[in-house]
């Protein structure tokens, strides 16, 4: 007899207690919090690393490049992983990755295992985003999911906020590899709480996984966002930029075409029927905005104060903790609010706050002093808890819940390639607009804040045009919906 869920019908949510589902929920949360946290924190260690492994700045960045690469790859496989593996064991495996990934860089010797490291790492950052998605919608009631999406959302808005903070904070007291010696607890302390509260019934189903389909993925998510990453150096030498563009949207446009093919089967590895409702599509177009307008911002702004005026990597770490602790506070209110009134009271005003922020960034001269610089990104920071807490809940209200792992999948997918394309835009704007100015007689400070003008200014038009997007946006209350 073929069970339901063999059959590919969801199972009713398991009924937990509170205490277990509060177990899990924080296992998940604390996990991504901390790979979260991972992602960013090498923004202001990396000086110290290219000092200590004798590297350039172009070899160093790396570090970022090679975890977003495999960020890139390994998220929409999570789409059939989710389905196919039980996510006890998906969530203990990516534990231990993180945990092997970050000894070998306590104590990496040369520049190469510290890559290996990040590499590492990435794998088990990129299954524990999709399967903390996809846990919240599967074991929380409906009418409470704006609630623990808004707490979600600090995981995911914050930690990337507070990243440079503490990356700051360690390296001026400690050094850098110190950053990764103080994860270690953490990550041991989260395998023990998941090993104790991450028990579910088994949610496995027998897949075959398509072959091609992962070859096809690799290369479109792999090489799209590599060729995104290396358009700051297209100048010097462009045609590994455009080959790696030409590859990636080749093997993107046979993927998709293949997964439209085989979901008639029920074999695809990424499920796109999720793109066929209007407000995910909306939603997912918002979060790349977001994400891009983000890391991009975080990216360029801590260059502005170090480089152009000369403030050190912890006055510019304490700077920037304001806006993470109001995202902290903010997200899980707002989630009360999308809970009773739905999504438009969230997703509104955050784009409203995300664009006023990007504007103000573009008036910021070299006179401006670190508190306006503060307040600014207070501003941005609120609009965008606002955001992530609305939109997590909302992209997946009008999914088939068959569908959850396949959204939070794409959803993961947009945040990263929307990283990558706001990063590369903002600095490389950025670069250009300076060296051209440079080139004009302008000193090298001024020549680069004008460069974060244009950056800026490009940022604040993608989020105004994210403000048009919420607008159409339509929900009731998460509380009506089944």
């Amino acid at each position: 007899m073929i069970s339901e869920q063999a059959k590919g019908e969801p199972l009713a949510p398991p009924q937990l207690s509170t205490k277990q589902l509060t177990g899990i929920i924080a296992a998940l949360a604390l996990a991504a919090f901390t790979m979260i946290l991972n992602e960013t924190v090498l923004t202001v260690a990396l000086p110290g690393i290219m000092a200590d492994m004798n590297i350039t700045a172009a070899t160093g960045q790396w570090l970022t490049t090679g975890f977003l690469l495999t960020m890139s790859v390994v998220i929409p496989t999570t789409g059939f992983l989710l389905q196919r593996f039980n996510h006890r064991s998906l969530f203990m495996f990516a534990i231990i990755s993180f945990l092997v990934g970050t000894v070998i860089a306590v104590i990496a010797p040369s520049f190469i295992f510290l890559l290996l490291a990040r590499i590492i790492q990435a794998l088990g950052t990129a299954i524990i985003l999709p399967l903390l998605m996809t846990t919240t919608l599967t074991l929380v009631p409906a009418h409470k999911r704006g609630t623990i999406m808004g707490l979600n959302s600090i995981v995911i808005g914050v930690g990337p906020a507070i990243g440079p903070t503490v990356s700051g904070a360690v390296v001026h007291a400690l050094g850098w590899h110190y950053i990764f010696a103080l994860m270690l607890p953490i990550a041991v302390a989260v395998l023990i709480l998941g090993a104790i509260f991450f028990k579910v019934p088994a949610n496995a189903r027998q897949m075959r996984v398509d072959g091609v389909s992962v070859v096809l993925s690799a290369l479109a998510f792999g090489f799209l966002v590599y060729g995104i990453s290396s358009i700051e150096h297209a100048s010097t030498n462009p045609i590994p930029t455009i080959l790696s563009f030409v590859i990636g949207l080749v093997s993107l446009a046979i993927f998709i075409k293949r997964q439209l093919r085989l979901s008639g089967q029920g074999r695809e590895l990424l499920n796109l029927s999720a793109f066929k409702s209007r407000g995910f599509t909306l939603a997912i177009i918002m979060i790349m905005i977001a994400f891009g307008t983000m890391l991009g911002s975080l990216m360029i702004v801590p260059l502005l104060l170090e480089s152009g005026k000369g403030i050190d990597s912890l006055k510019i770490g304490i700077m920037l903790l304001p806006g993470g602790v109001a995202q902290a506070i903010v997200s899980p209110i707002f989630g009360r609010i999308y809970d009773k009134r739905g999504p438009r009271p969230v997703l509104i005003p955050g784009a409203i706050m995300l664009a006023a922020g990007q504007w103000l960034y573009t008036t910021v001269n070299a006179e401006t002093g670190l508190l306006v610089f503060m307040l600014i990104h207070i501003v941005f920071s609120i609009g965008l808890a606002l955001l992530m807490t609305g939109l997590m809940s909302s992209a997946m209200a009008s999914v088939d819940p068959r569908l959850f792992g396949h959204g939070s999948a794409i959803f993961n997918t947009g945040q990263q390639l929307g990283g990558a394309i706001g990063t590369t835009i903002f600095v490389t704007v950025m670069s250009v607009v300076a060296n051209s100015k440079a080139e004009a007689g302008l000193d090298a400070t001024n020549a680069q804040f004008a460069g974060a003008h244009y950056a800026f200014l490009i940022g604040a038009v993608l989020a105004t045009i994210a403000v048009f997007i919420a607008l159409g946006i339509k929900g009731s209350a998460a509380a009506k919906r089944s």
